[in-house]
């Protein structure tokens, strides 16, 4: 009977054991859980700190750069910022050559600036010559109806446009002019202002120290009188 009677107390005493052993993992894993959810905040913290202080250095880069902008603005003399306006505006409405604006702003017929001024011009200028020698053709074409050589020695020349020879052959070959049109158009101001024969007229239409217009161009311009 006593026998009987120990086995029942062993079993309580086992489960004391366990219900202690459970009691001491739950609260072990509290403690696990909440040094890492104290952990993770931790980091969100640091997250958003890092976050303000990059935004707050981006917005100090920006005030940075426009300070040195402004101060480089203060730095260029008002001569040379007047010079750099005008060429500007001798480019996108008169579309002139690089030479052809440097002359006109020194000129003394012209702007008259220092020449340091307007080389600080075309220095800085935002300019396409090719666009510029192109516009000009078209000018030359529509207005003045000129042959394709003609209007390639008119963009090159010295006394005329000044553009690079490569800025010249650009315009010409991208020009779209009717010059049979402009021989035509050629030879009657040649017919009713100065009265001449259509052979006259032929030579002059072909001749190296007139028009220049091809063989083919000059004849057209005839037939079509």
């Amino acid at each position: 009977m006593a026998k009987e009677k120990g086995e029942p107390g062993k079993k309580k005493t086992k489960l004391k054991i366990i219900v202690v052993i459970v009691a001491l993992i739950a609260a072990v894993g509290m403690c696990t859980g909440g040094t890492s959810n104290d952990a993770d905040s931790a980091d969100e913290g640091s997250a958003v700190v890092q976050t303000s202080n990059t935004g707050a250095a981006g917005e100090d880069d920006a005030e940075d750069a426009a300070a040195q902008e402004a101060e480089q603005d203060e730095d260029v003399p008002a001569e040379y910022a007047a010079a750099l306006k005008s060429a500007q505006t001798y480019s996108d409405l008169m579309h002139m050559s690089k030479q052809g604006i440097y002359d006109q702003l020194t000129s003394e017929y012209g702007d008259a600036f220092e020449a340091d001024a307007a080389q600080y011009a075309i220095d800085n200028l935002d300019a396409d010559y090719n666009a510029n020698a192109l516009a000009s053709a078209e000018s030359y074409s529509e207005t003045m109806h000129m042959s394709k050589q003609g209007i390639y020695d008119q963009l090159v020349s010295e006394y005329g446009e000044q553009f690079t020879a490569e800025e010249a052959q650009y315009a010409v070959d991208n020009l779209d002019a009717d010059y049979n049109a402009n021989a035509l158009e050629t030879a009657k101001s040649y017919q009713e202002n100065m009265g001449m024969s259509s052979s006259e007229i032929y030579d002059q239409l072909v001749s190296e120290y007139g028009e220049q217009f091809t063989a083919e161009e000059a004849q057209y311009a005839i037939d079509n009188l």
